[in-house]
């Protein structure tokens, strides 16, 4: 019997590589899209007239009751939120009211129609925020420094309250920054790699940042969907930390981005005070000894083909454009 897998936030970077993944399965993918008058097809454009779109909203409990009682999906992954960490400073209540109590909305409405239903939730590194230990596990305390990261605390633990007290299959994966061609341009990741892409190309002169030394665990979004698939595959529920267990600073970042293009990152870099965080997360470096052991997972992507992926990805973008308009 064909599976079926609903997947919320399928037209942001994680859920468009999931999707993917899913159909690759075999599955038939249901893609929970909010109703608005036009919709980011950008990411999924390529294979979006194999996707049943259904409309819902996390801030709408009738919605989400009515789609899984119309569909009744085998799987859910719950990758929709307020993920970008400077708007949820910006816009706190709201953040919390999608990544947090949208969480909780969506487990109760597969408690309500079908407790059988297997349950992903998308967690965060940012939950560690200020770290108590190095590297980070699944046993780690949480130190969350902004009001995304605190509410990714809530729907983490809120998940693992519903697992226990309703026996839902019900799973957290709690993944490091991951990255790619598809990441939205507010990230610094892709911030870095378009700007060295225009820069290239003389479309732009300067890349305007805010803390260099910050260090994270950055992997390749594609590798860690495949995390996420292998979680629900599992007879027993239970969390997981997805992560390189290599840490990398944004100046490598530059260095290697702008190495790739062949110019010298620090005749362009400029810190910019207005980027840094109210809060800042230093550190952030993932032990994901847990999902190698159990789910048999590992990264296959290293940080430097990440890097040249993503220049190469924007200067193909641009260079298409310019020729557009040519």
């Amino acid at each position: 019997m064909t599976k079926r897998a609903l997947v919320t936030g399928i037209t942001g970077q994680d859920g468009s590589h999931l999707a993917e993944l899913l159909l690759d399965k075999g599955y038939e993918v249901l893609g929970m899209v909010r109703r608005t008058s036009t919709v980011n097809w950008e990411r999924i454009g390529h294979f979006q007239d194999r996707i049943t779109f259904v409309h819902g909203d996390l801030l709408d409990q009738v919605s989400i009751l009515t789609i899984l009682q119309d569909y009744q999906p085998q799987e859910v992954y719950n990758l929709a939120a307020q993920s970008f960490v400077p708007t949820s400073w910006q816009q706190p209540v709201l953040t919390g009211e999608f990544t947090a109590i949208g969480v909780t909305r969506m487990l109760d409405a597969i408690r309500i129609t079908n407790p059988d239903i297997r349950f992903y939730q998308a967690s965060s590194s940012e939950m560690f925020g200020k770290v108590v230990e190095v590297p980070q596990r699944e046993t780690t305390p949480f130190y969350p420094r902004s009001p995304y990261g605190v509410a990714k605390v809530y729907g983490h633990w809120i998940t693992i309250n519903y697992r226990e007290s309703y026996d839902l299959h019900a799973t957290s994966g709690i993944l490091f920054n991951h990255e790619g061609p598809r990441r939205g341009l507010e990230f610094v990741t892709r911030k870095i790699s378009n700007a060295v892409a225009k820069i290239k190309l003389g479309l732009a002169d300067e890349l305007r940042l805010g803390n260099l030394d910050s260090k994270r665990d950055w992997g390749y979004a594609s590798d860690y969907v495949e995390a996420m698939w292998l979680m629900l595959q599992q007879d027993e529920p239970d969390d997981y930390v997805v992560a390189t267990g290599q840490t990398h600073s944004v100046r490598e970042f530059c260095e290697l981005a702008f190495d790739r293009v062949g110019l010298d990152w620090e005749k362009y870099v400029v810190v910019d005070e207005k980027f840094f965080r109210p809060a800042e997360v230093d550190l952030l470096v993932g032990d994901s000894s847990k999902a190698r052991g159990v789910l048999g997972w590992e990264p296959k992507t290293t940080f430097e083909g990440l890097v040249n992926l993503m220049v190469d990805a924007d200067l193909a973008l641009l260079e298409g454009k310019l020729k557009g308009i040519a």
